[in-house]
């Protein structure tokens, strides 16, 4: 008896070591397939907006941080921006999860979340923990309990899987140090079928007053989303400084 105990404490810690074994290897290739994705510029020639690092052509640009607050609730944005004709054109319906990736105050979020009613969530990510503060006390003062914030990480919204009708990005997606591994998480949250919009200022109006690392042409979008499992759907042009490309999940 005692040697069949014996038996099986070795097999058990063979089998723990293997598993051990594969563990590092998924890890390896998984860390060498994302530092083959990403190009580290060489030292003096970053733009100084951005983080020194290269997607599919294009320089990420840095974060704007928690500081910066009172930036996305100036009371001209609404005017700037034309957050009503954004608000047509998403078609939210009482119901809906919606997820803002990158919610910041949640500007966009309470607005969403009285589209999508009391029966619908607003699911709004943000990776400072400051932003998610801010935020929460924000929908806390209008009364809106169907706003649901959380904080997510530089490669991952952390959200539930198939859970999304529509997840949508403002102005946030330029500035994702990990855009690719954002976007899987992304997709993965998304229900078959549900809605990924951009919305992005428009690198090809040379009129729109943003540094050019915080804009991005409708091309580089779509070039940098499709490949993914995602179908461009339609690209929306009638906002002043943005445009809005939308995407649906295969």
């Amino acid at each position: 008896m005692i040697d069949s105990f014996r038996k099986m404490v070795s097999v058990n810690r063979a089998l723990q070591i293997f598993l051990v074994a594969i563990a590092a290897i998924v890890l390896q290739g998984a860390t060498q397939a994302q530092a083959a994705r990403y190009t580290m510029l060489p030292p003096g020639t970053a733009n100084p907006d951005g983080i020194g690092k290269r997607y599919m052509g294009r320089e990420i640009s840095g974060v704007m941080g928690w500081q910066g607050a009172a930036w996305l609730e100036r009371e001209e944005r609404e005017k700037e921006e034309r957050t009503d004709i954004l608000m047509k054109a998403l078609d939210l319906k009482p119901g809906m999860v919606v997820a803002d990736i990158g919610a910041g105050t949640g500007y966009l979020s309470r607005r969403m979340a009285g589209a999508v009613a009391a029966n619908g969530k607003v699911l709004a990510v943000d990776v400072q923990p400051e932003m998610v503060r801010m935020l929460k006390r924000l929908a806390q003062q209008k009364g809106l309990a169907n706003i649901v914030p959380s904080l997510g990480t530089e490669t991952d919204v952390k959200l539930p899987a198939a859970t999304v009708d529509l997840a949508i990005m403002v102005d946030v997606y330029h500035e994702l140090a990990y855009p690719f591994e954002v976007m899987e998480s992304i997709i993965r949250a998304l229900k078959p079928g549900g809605q990924l919009v951009f919305i992005e200022y428009r690198a090809e109006d040379p009129n729109v007053p943003i540094k050019p690392l915080h804009k991005m042409s409708e091309a580089q979008v779509r070039r940098e989303a499709e490949v993914h499992p995602l179908v461009w759907d339609r690209t929306i042009a009638s906002l002043p400084w943005q445009h809005m490309v939308v995407f649906r999940k295969k």
